[in-house]
C-alpha cells in the first residue's frame, strides 16, 4: 500500500521533462525567448564580475602607488561598463516580459481553455479531471504563475552555473580543497532541503480536498443568479460556516507545512556556517603568512562568498524549478488526459451523406461513474428519420440521460448506439454533434448581443434567419421594444446597458438559438417548463412548424403536451415500460394512463394549490 501511494504521489513528468517541454514551447512559439534568456544571463554574470573586481583592482593600484588619474580612470571604466550592462538589461527585460506573457496567456492558456471546451463531456463530470483543472490554474492564471516566471528561473540557473564555473576556476587556483568543501556542503543542503520542501506536493490531494470547496464557495457566492436565494433564505451564515470550516482545515495544513520546512532552513544555515568558516580561516592564514596581498585577500574573500552564493543560487533555483515543474506537470496531465471519444482521429461525417438517417439504441445500459445502480437498462429503441418522439416518465426515470446518450455526450456502459447501422463511437464526435440542436433544462448564454447569442458566432450572421427564429420562439414583440433591438446586450456583468431576461423569455431565447442552428435533429428537454399556460400553448401550436423536416425528441412531465408526437416512450426505473401514441397508451390503461389521469384531474376539478 505504501509503495502504491508513493507511486501515486510522484508527478507524471519530472523536472527535466518539463524543462524540455517549456523550452520546446518557446522554440516553436516564441524562439526569441531562448536568445534573450541566454543574453540576460550573460549580462548578469558580467555585472557580477565587474562588482567582484572593481574594489580589489582599485586597491591594487593604490598598493602599487599608481597615479591619481590612473585610479580615477579605472573607476570610470568600471562605472561605464556597469552602466552599459545595466542599461542593456533594462532594455531587454522591458520587451522580453511581453514574450513570457504571450507564451503563458495566449499559447498555453489558449490550449488549457481549448481542452476544457472540447474535451469529452463525460470528462468534465470526472472528479479527477475537475481536480486537474483546478490545480492547473496555478500554472497559468496570473503573472506569478509557473509558466511565466519559469523563464526568470532559467535565466538565474544559467547565470549561477556560469558564475559557478568562473569562480570554481578562481578558487581551484588557490586550493581545490576549499572549492570541494563548498560544493559538498552545498549539495548535502540541497538534497536534504529538497526532500523537506516537497512535503506539500506529497500532500497535494489533501490540499485539494480543502482548496476545491473554498474555490467553489467563492465562485457561488459571487454568482448573480444566487443573490436572491442567499438573501431570501438567509444562506449567508450557512455559507460562511462552511467556508470557515474548510479555510480552517486549509490553514492547518499550511501550518503543518511551515513546521516541516523550518528544519530545512536550520539545516541550510548550519552547513553554510561550516563551509564559510573553513574557507575564511584558510584565507586569513594566507594573509598572515604574507602569501596574499590586501587586494588579493579582498578579491578571494569576495570570491568565496560569491562562490557559495553561486552554489546556493543554483540549488535554490533548481528547488524553484522543481516546484514550478510540479504545476507544469499537472497542466500537462490535463492537456494529455485521455479522451474516451474520437475527434480528429474519428471518421468524418458529411452532411450530404445524412439526408436520411436513423438512430438506434441496441441493448443499451448506462451507469454513471461511482454509482452502483444503472440509470438505463437494456434499452432497445429506433428513432426514425423525421419522427417526432416523446419521452415521458417520473423524475429519475432516465429521460435526460437517454437524450444525452443519443446526442453523444455519453457512451453507453453496455450495448451500442448506431447511426444508420454504424456505431457512433467510430465517428468524429464533433461532426456527430452537428446533427443536433437542443433546448435543455439548464440555460447557457454569454454576455453578448442577442444576435451573437442566437447565432453563436460573430461571422456571417444571417439576420433574416435570426428574426424568423425569434418570431417562431415568440420573442419578436419583446425584442422590437428594446432601444437597440437585436443588438441589445444580454447580462449586466460585462455591459452596463445589458438586459436580464425572465425565465420564460430565456427559455424562448434558447429555442430560437436551437432553431437557428438548423440541425436535422432537435432535442427539447422540458422546453416549456418556465412558460405560462398561454405561452406554453403557443409553443404547442407551433410545434409542427418548429420541427418541420426534422427529427425531434420531446421530453416532458406534462403528458398532455405529448399528444402531437408520432410516438411516446414511457420510461420507468430506467426501462421502456410502454410505447405507442397518446391515444393508444391511454387505451392500454397502464402507467402512462394512470399518470395522465392524475395530472388531468387537477384541471378538471379546479383544485387550487
Amino acid at each position: 500500500m505504501e509503495n502504491k501511494k508513493k507511486k501515486q504521489d510522484k508527478p507524471k513528468y519530472n523536472m527535466w521533462q518539463n524543462t524540455c517541454y517549456m523550452l520546446k514551447v518557446a522554440a516553436d512559439y516564441k524562439p526569441s525567448v531562448l536568445f534573450t534568456c541566454l543574453l540576460l544571463a550573460a549580462l548578469n554574470i558580467a555585472d557580477n564580475l565587474i562588482s567582484l573586481f572593481i574594489s580589489p583592482t582599485i586597491l591594487g593600484k593604490i598598493e602599487n602607488a599608481a597615479l591619481l588619474h590612473n585610479v580615477i580612470l579605472t573607476i570610470l571604466i568600471f562605472i561605464l561598463a556597469q552602466m552599459t550592462i545595466n542599461s542593456l538589461k533594462v532594455y531587454i527585460e522591458s520587451f522580453s516580459g511581453y514574450s513570457y506573457v504571450m507564451i503563458r496567456a495566449q499559447y498555453l492558456m489558449g490550449k488549457w481553455l481549448n481542452k476544457q471546451l472540447t474535451t469529452s463531456y463525460c470528462n468534465l463530470e470526472n472528479q479527477q479531471v475537475q481536480k486537474l483543472i483546478e490545480k492547473s490554474k496555478n500554472a497559468l492564471h496570473n503573472n506569478m504563475s509557473a509558466t511565466e516566471v519559469i523563464w526568470n528561473t532559467f535565466i538565474q540557473i544559467v547565470k549561477n552555473i556560469g558564475g559557478f564555473i568562473i569562480y570554481l576556476i578562481m578558487l581551484t587556483y588557490i586550493d581545490p580543497v576549499i572549492a570541494l568543501i563548498c560544493i559538498i556542503t552545498s549539495l548535502i543542503s540541497y538534497f536534504a532541503t529538497n526532500h523537506i520542501n516537497s512535503w506539500r506536493w506529497r500532500h497535494r490531494e489533501e490540499e485539494a480536498q480543502y482548496s476545491h470547496p473554498i474555490s467553489y464557495i467563492n465562485q457561488k457566492s459571487q454568482d448573480y443568479t444566487l443573490a436572491k436565494d442567499i438573501r431570501i433564505f438567509q444562506m449567508r451564515p450557512w455559507i460562511d460556516e462552511i467556508y470557515k470550516k474548510f479555510l480552517t482545515l486549509y490553514q492547518s495544513l499550511i501550518r503543518r507545512e511551515k513546521k516541516i520546512t523550518i528544519w530545512a532552513n536550520i539545516l541550510d544555515a548550519f552547513l553554510a556556517l561550516i563551509r564559510n568558516g573553513i574557507a575564511y580561516a584558510y584565507l586569513l592564514n594566507l594573509v598572515f603568512t604574507d602569501e596574499f596581498s590586501a587586494s588579493q585577500f579582498l578579491l578571494y574573500f569576495s570570491a568565496v562568498g560569491g562562490f557559495n552564493n553561486w552554489i546556493s543560487g543554483i540549488l535554490e533555483n533548481f528547488n524553484t524549478l522543481h516546484n514550478q515543474s510540479l504545476d507544469i506537470s499537472v497542466m500537462r496531465e490535463f492537456f494529455e488526459y485521455p479522451e474516451p471519444f474520437k475527434f480528429e482521429d474519428g471518421k468524418p461525417l458529411h452532411e450530404k451523406d445524412l439526408d436520411k438517417y436513423e438512430i438506434e439504441f441496441k441493448n443499451v445500459s448506462f451507469q454513471y461513474p461511482s454509482t452502483d445502480n444503472y440509470t438505463l437498462k437494456n434499452i432497445n429503441l429506433k428513432i426514425k428519420n423525421g419522427e417526432k418522439l416523446a419521452i415521458v416518465g417520473l423524475n429519475g426515470a432516465g429521460k435526460t440521460t437517454l437524450t444525452r446518450l443519443a446526442i453523444g455526450l455519453y457512451d453507453p456502459t453496455e450495448g451500442e448506439i448506431l447511426l444508420n447501422g454504424k456505431d457512433i463511437r467510430q465517428y468524429n464526435r464533433q461532426d456527430y454533434y452537428k446533427l443536433f440542436s437542443a433546448v435543455g433544462q439548464q440555460f447557457s448564454q454569454l454576455e453578448s448581443s442577442i444576435t451573437i447569442n442566437i447565432a453563436q458566432t460573430e461571422d456571417n450572421i444571417d439576420i433574416k434567419r435570426i428574426k424568423k427564429c425569434i418570431h417562431l420562439a415568440g420573442l419578436t414583440k419583446k425584442i422590437e421594444k428594446l432601444p437597440n433591438k437585436y443588438d441589445t446586450n444580454i447580462g449586466k456583468k460585462v455591459y452596463e446597458d445589458g438586459i436580464e431576461l425572465s425565465g420564460g423569455e430565456t427559455q424562448r431565447f434558447m429555442l430560437a438559438r436551437a432553431l437557428y442552428k438548423n440541425a436535422p435533429m432537435m432535442i427539447l428537454d422540458e422546453p416549456t417548463a418556465a412558460l405560462d399556460p398561454i405561452a406554453e400553448n403557443d409553443i404547442y401550436n407551433k410545434y409542427n412548424e418548429l420541427t418541420k423536416g426534422k427529427t425531434s425528441i420531446y421530453i416532458s412531465h406534462r403528458l398532455a403536451s405529448t399528444r402531437f408526437c408520432d410516438r411516446i416512450i414511457f420510461l420507468k426505473d430506467g426501462e421502456i415500460a410502454e410505447e405507442g401514441t397518446h391515444s393508444e397508451l391511454l387505451k392500454n390503461g397502464g402507467g402512462y394512463a394512470d399518470l395522465f389521469h392524475i395530472q388531468s384531474k387537477y384541471y378538471k376539478e379546479g383544485v387550487v394549490f
